[in-house]
């Protein structure tokens, strides 16, 4: 199945302990290119996260960030140092009688002297555990709508393969009528010349335009790209970079024939190949 490599998705839960966001961008991109912003508190956890970002997806440029607000319930307990603190107030009192400044310090800035707030260390496992669990249902709606919109761009590209592959045919069944109205022309041209002309050079003349003109493996190698495309589109795994060689394979082939083409009728067909094509071809770019 097809998948987009544009797609976005959000999950968030809330209990006791902590509320957590996630978000999940993705564009385009040639390779997977991973961009994991996590709070501090929960740094531990972003191999994890690279991990299974990289299992989940193919390609694309992921831009991944998680909010974590911990509530009430979980905020750790503060204990105070009071032999610290006491003794941060009688040097700050020394220190004021040798500059004659009886100023005593705030309670603030007691509390702000390294050491005498002494938070107690909080378990964050669970809200790893949580996080992780979180993360995995982000990824899944994720993948969900890359699926989605992935099918959508098949479906796109498989219309224009369709319309393609008529156009291939009608260029296909003008080749006789095109051979012989040149034959026609040659005639007429050489026919100036009376009795000078020479069966047996009309001959040669008319095979070595028809060789020159013969655009038959041209169209043959169409069909056969388009048949490649239809293929690959069935396909599970991702496909995008070989979508883009098949465009390329594919507008080849058109360039090929619109130079040999002395027709009007065809090069206006192959213009329009060239115009499918491109469409194409912007599609497969958001394909993974």
């Amino acid at each position: 199945m097809i998948h987009s490599m544009t797609a976005f998705a959000r999950k968030e839960n809330r209990d006791e302990q902590a509320e957590l966001i996630w978000e999940i961008r993705s564009v385009n991109h040639r390779y997977l290119e991973m961009f994991v912003r996590l709070p501090e508190e929960l740094r531990a956890i972003e191999p994890l996260v690279r991990e299974k970002i990289n299992k989940r997806l193919g390609r694309g440029k992921i831009d991944c960030s998680l909010r974590f607000k911990p509530l009430q319930a979980a905020v750790a307990g503060v204990e105070v140092n009071e032999r610290l603190a006491t003794q941060v107030m009688e040097a700050a009192d020394k220190v004021g009688h040798l500059l004659h400044e009886a100023v005593p310090p705030s309670i603030m800035d007691v509390l702000r002297w390294p050491g005498v707030m002494i938070v107690a260390p909080q378990d964050l496992s669970p809200v790893q555990g949580q996080a992780t669990q979180l993360l995995d249902q982000a990824l899944d709606v994720l993948v969900e709508t890359r699926q989605r919109e992935g099918a959508a761009l098949a479906d796109l590209i498989q219309q224009r393969c369709i319309t393609m592959r008529e156009q291939v045919g009608q260029v296909k069944q003008r080749i006789p009528f095109v051979l012989e109205s040149i034959r026609d022309r040659l005639r007429a041209r050489l026919s100036e010349l009376g009795d000078e002309l020479d069966p047996g050079r009309l001959e040669q003349e008319m095979v070595i335009l028809t060789q020159r003109l013969d655009v038959d493996e041209e169209l043959d190698r169409l069909y056969t790209h388009l048949d490649e495309v239809e293929r690959v589109l069935q396909q599970e795994e991702p496909v995008g970079r070989r979508l883009d060689f098949l465009m390329q394979e594919l507008n080849r082939e058109v360039n090929t024939l619109t130079s040999k083409s002395n027709d009007t009728e065809t090069t206006k067909l192959a213009v329009d190949m060239k115009v499918l094509i491109e469409q194409m071809r912007e599609q497969v770019q958001n394909i993974e």
